[in-house]
């Protein structure tokens, strides 16, 4: 009797030990889905719910990032020191062994083309959105952005999160979210959670602002968790979100593709962090890199 007593115990301590684990991947899921909303709460008290953590459900950063699984609010991002740009090195570091992945992908040159200037295309299943890189502002990101577009990170992945409420963006950049994926915003998934493996520090804050047609990081609530997760802002969301995410770049055309996903809105809601899952699939095929 005395034996069985003592398995009993072992296993309910094991349960525990897992569930406790489960927990508290959970929580870090969660951290990182809320990559856009970490400024917005603190700016927008409508966004105090919607933007909790880190986007659509990963914790693909906030901005315009992803659902989050938790109430807890993120963040604000803070601003690093100032680089002079165009920079002329850039750094990039390895994330934590408990952050996902979602593509493997070498790091991005520590030495960026600083005088070039860069034209990318998202060829999507709905039209091609042609963005304009602002290589002289955000020279580090523009350099990672280019970086994993020629690697093919981005190639039949789909973007994840549309919020429509406070702030107006189309959350991408996860390939954890692949091209058959079907979003649902379950509160167990790694969507929005997904990085190349590096994180970088923010740039052109200063004064940023954030115009319907801008390009901007999706972060985890500080000023050096810029990754790969990015968002496009259909509709003036500048008095919804604070200088807190990296703007690299504008749409010089397409925006009306994404205004269009907009308004079907989306199919399921995000618990935490606000938005959901597009109805309308915006699945980016390939990004191309015209460079000048």
């Amino acid at each position: 009797m005395a034996g069985k007593n003592e398995r009993q115990r072992r296993q309910a301590r094991e349960r525990y030990r897992r569930q406790q684990e489960q927990r508290l991947a959970r929580q870090r899921q969660i951290r990182r889905r809320t990559l856009i909303g970490g400024g917005a709460v603190l700016a927008v008290a409508l966004l105090a719910t919607l933007l909790a953590v880190f986007l659509p459900g990963g914790s693909a950063k906030n901005p315009a990032a992803s659902a989050s699984k938790s109430a807890t609010p993120s963040p604000t991002a803070t601003a690093t020191a100032a680089v002079a740009e165009p920079a002329h090195h850039c750094s990039y570091t390895a994330v934590s062994g408990s952050t996902p992945v979602a593509r493997k992908v070498s790091f991005p040159p520590a030495a960026p083309d600083y005088t070039a200037s860069y034209q990318a295309t998202l060829n999507t299943n709905l039209g091609k959105v042609t963005l304009n890189l602002l290589n002289s502002k955000a020279t580090c990101t523009v350099n990672s952005f280019v970086h994993l577009a020629e690697a093919g990170y981005f190639n039949n992945s789909q973007c994840h999160r549309l919020v429509s409420s406070g702030i107006y963006v189309l959350q991408c950049g996860d390939p954890t979210a692949t091209a058959t994926t079907k979003l649902t915003c379950s509160t167990t998934s790694n969507i929005g959670a997904g990085t190349p493996g590096y994180d970088f520090a923010s740039e052109n804050l200063a004064g940023a602002k954030y115009p319907a047609g801008t390009v901007a990081m999706a972060n985890e609530g500080t000023a050096s968790s810029n990754g790969s997760q990015f968002f496009i802002v259909y509709k003036d969301s500048t008095s919804g979100l604070t200088a807190s995410f990296t703007p690299f770049a504008t749409v010089s055309s397409g925006l009306d593709i994404v205004q269009n996903v907009a308004k079907d809105g989306y199919s399921c809601q995000y618990a935490q962090s606000g938005g959901g899952a597009p109805k309308k699939k915006v699945i980016i095929d390939s990004v191309t890199i015209k460079k000048a």
